[in-house]
């Protein structure tokens, strides 16, 4: 398989739409997911998704074979999102609101109940896109804080605020239906 993949890269930094063909149908899926995880509808989503492709295909040459070829893929899906996320506000997507006199704990772990994988998905999708945003970069993405601060210029308190204020958000949503499952 890496060989493979190797080849096709290879074939893509040359134009080849045999290249490009084999690039989109081994990570599509997982890059359309993470479009997905970002983007408050599909329609949205899919239009991220094939402008971030276009973007691979013109920046293929950059890649250096050093690292996950999928890492350097995900860099530039999440980019995209951010900036998209961004342009859809006339502001600034992000406002540095974090208020230390806010109690959170920065580990804190959700007390959820088995939730299908669609409804959850389904409420990632309908939190804040501030909050949603962070959310997918600290548990879907292992970024740290100082990581997100960064990429979205952001304080680290707001990055821990944000996370925070979407785990409650779920864990509130998740449990409602717990409530209303066994009323």
């Amino acid at each position: 398989m890496k060989d493979d993949l190797e080849k096709y890269i290879k074939l893509c930094m040359k134009n080849d739409r045999e290249g490009q063909l084999k690039i989109y149908q081994l990570f599509s899926p997982v890059l359309y997911g993470i479009c997905l995880k970002y983007m408050k509808n599909e329609d949205d989503a899919k239009d991220v998704f094939q402008e971030a492709f276009v973007i691979v295909f013109q920046k293929i040459n950059q890649y250096k074979f050093e690292g996950s070829f999928e890492g350097w893929l995900k860099r530039i899906f999440i980019n995209k999102l951010i900036e998209t996320l961004n342009k859809k506000k006339k502001e600034s997507f992000f406002l540095d609101v974090f208020d230390p006199d806010t109690d959170f704990i920065e580990e804190e772990e959700l007390d959820v109940l088995p939730i299908e994988q669609e409804k959850l998905l389904e409420y990632i999708r309908d939190l804040p896109d501030q909050y949603r945003t962070v959310f997918n970069l600290y548990v879907f993405e292992k970024m740290k804080h100082k990581e997100i601060a960064d990429l979205l210029k952001i304080s680290e308190g707001t990055s821990k605020s944000n996370l925070n204020r979407a785990k409650h958000i779920l864990q509130k949503r998740i449990l409602s239906i717990k409530n209303f499952k066994t009323a």
